[in-house]
Order: structure tokens, then sequence, then C-alpha cells
């Protein structure tokens, strides 16, 4: 189910727009029964443990007995672990291993999970030349590939909206065109996440599951979320994604070289997004969009640094920030070379 109007990237459906509620919708919401829950690492999900450990506590031995089936829950230790920020390396490598293990036994590929820290004096920026993007989407597909994005149903963390000439009416632009590119008459403006310096998706988080590193990059524990998408209603670029389905990846598709916090391959019930590829831009790398772009228009780099060309793009050309005035602050700028 598309939680959007094709049309218009960033108007919500009817039954998605109202606030998500916390159980008991019964109309297709995060509470009803029909909606998704979320995978846990061990194979079931934190709300699903602590529905189940309140139905111990009030009722019978005979309400237990749909946990006949289940063979793998948490360990207390598991379960009741400190915030992902919070642990030691050494639990975080424990970590790894079971997340490397689990991918393994599913996809038949043994992964490599890393967790490079933030570098200290770096802030990523992102900034995109509107003049040159041809609306190819080389940047969408090149995302999928590197960051393990399900192929079926499909994700994708980059909306490239057509625009007329003259326009800079986002809500009136379409993202589903097809044909030959560039057309006459329009230009072209890829839309992902902001690494917004005051991201509303942030506050809203009831379980604290989506944070902001020090080097700007809003980052999500996918075994924390627990799909409320109350993120996903915030954010005024609906950059967020909700995996309504278990996502779908050909083995010899999957990218191996994998970052916790990043691009290991998500569950059903939760939600994702773009990370600026920091398991390999805190390696000094590109992210894999920025690599892929055939015309240069995308420039990412370090905005404390005044002689990065981040900056000098920032400092010296016509800059435009996409819905500015609802005051987020975003890390990604348009940019004109005149």
């Amino acid at each position: 189910m598309e939680p959007e109007d094709p049309q218009n990237p960033f108007k919500m459906r009817k039954d998605d727009a109202s606030a998500p509620c916390s159980g008991g919708c019964g109309d297709g919401g995060c509470g009803s029964k029909d909606a998704p829950e979320p995978e846990e690492e061990s194979g079931i999900t934190r709300a699903g443990f602590i529905s189940l450990a309140a139905s111990a506590v009030a009722a019978t031995a005979a309400a237990l007995e749909p946990l006949d089936h289940i063979t793998d829950i948490p360990t207390l230790e598991e379960f009741l672990r400190q915030h992902y920020k919070e642990l030691t390396p050494e639990e975080k490598t424990a970590i790894f291993t079971r997340v490397a293990d689990q991918i393994e036994k599913k996809y038949d590929v043994r992964p490599n999970i890393s967790d490079p820290p933030p570098i200290e004096g770096v802030e990523f920026a992102y900034a995109l030349n509107i003049g040159r993007c041809i609306g190819c989407r080389k940047c969408v597909y090149a995302c999928m590939k590197e960051n393990n994005q399900s192929r079926e149903p499909e994700v994708q963390y980059i909306r490239v909206l057509q625009m007329r000439k003259g326009s800079i009416d986002v809500e009136s632009s379409s993202h589903d065109y097809d044909g030959q590119v560039p057309k006459d008459g329009f230009y072209y403006m890829p839309v992902q996440c902001h690494q917004c310096a005051k991201a509303p998706c942030v506050k809203v988080c009831p379980v604290n599951a989506t944070w902001q590193e020090p080097d700007g990059i809003v980052v999500i524990d996918y075994n924390w979320c627990i799909g409320c998408r109350y993120c996903e209603a915030a954010c005024p670029y609906w950059a967020r994604r909700f995996n309504w389905e278990e996502p779908q990846i050909p083995k010899e598709e999957i990218n191996p070289d994998m970052g916790y916090l990043s691009n290991r391959p998500r569950p059903k019930g939760v939600v994702e997004k773009c990370h600026f590829c920091l398991h390999r831009t805190r390696k000094g790398k590109y992210p894999a969009c920025a690599e892929a772009c055939p015309t240069g228009s995308r420039k990412f780099g370090n905005i404390l640094d005044p002689n990065s060309e981040i900056s000098q793009i920032i400092k010296n050309k016509r800059v435009y920030i996409l819905k500015e005035e609802v005051g987020t602050l975003p890390r990604f700028y348009y940019y004109f070379d005149v």
C-alpha cells in the first residue's frame, strides 16, 4: 500500500495523515490487527514482547497458549539492554555477531557489519545543482543497490521530482514520470532525507529509536523502532519509508558491506531512510548517489571546513532550501550555477 498520493509525494493520504495511535485503532493504523509488527533481533518484536509480558501477569495459563509456537523469545538481558548509544564496544560486537548470523541464515551471505563512529570536526552536508540534474534517476538505483533496499516491494530513499520550469511548487510536481529525460519545459529536483539540525522526526519518537549523531546524520536503530510511524508523519520532506511488507532482496544483490545504523537489511514493520551512506562517508568515501551522478550535480562534504567544496558552494552560489519556512534547518541545499 502506497502511503501517499502518487502524483504528490508530499501529500499524505487521508488514512495516513492522522497521527498513528498506540494501539486498538482498528482502521488499518498502527494498532489494528492488520498492521505489521516490527521484527526484533530474536524473531519477536519489542512491542510484542511487552504485550506478552503484560498478558502473562494478568491472564491465566490458558491465555498463554498462543506462545507455544514461539521458540526464540529474547532473553531478559537482550530485551532490557541499554540504548544502543550506551552500549560498550564488547556489547555492540556481540550484537553485530547476532545480526550477522541472522542475515547469513536468511540470505546465505556472510556480511561484514561495522559501526564507524562520527569523525571529530566533521559535519556532513549535501548540495545539489538543480541546473545540472537531468532526472535520470541513476542516484535512486545506486542508493537502492548500496543500501540493501527492498526490491519487492520496491523501497527508494530518493524521489526525483519533475518540476515545470519557472515554478518551485513541489505540490504540483511528479515523481513517476517516464520516457526520455530531460523533458522540454521541465527541471528536476531530487529529494531525500535532509538530515535536519532541528529534526522533527527525532522529537516525536517515543522510544528514542532515532537520534542525531555529532556529524549531523540522523540515524535509526531498527531493533528499537516499534513502527508507530510518528517520525514519518512529522517529516516535512516525506523522507521516511515504512516497511508494510517483508522486504525482499535477491541473494546475489545483497551488499555485504554493512553498517549497523545504515544499510543492514531491515525487517517488516520498521521505518528506514537515507543516512548519507554513513558506512561509506565516515570512511572517507562519497555517498553512492553522488558517485553515480553522471552530470556532477551532487556535491557532498564537511560544512565545518571553510575550504571544502560544499562550504564554497553555500558561500558563493544561489542557494535554495526546500520548505525553509518549517524551520528544520536542513543540511541539504539546492543551488544554481549563476
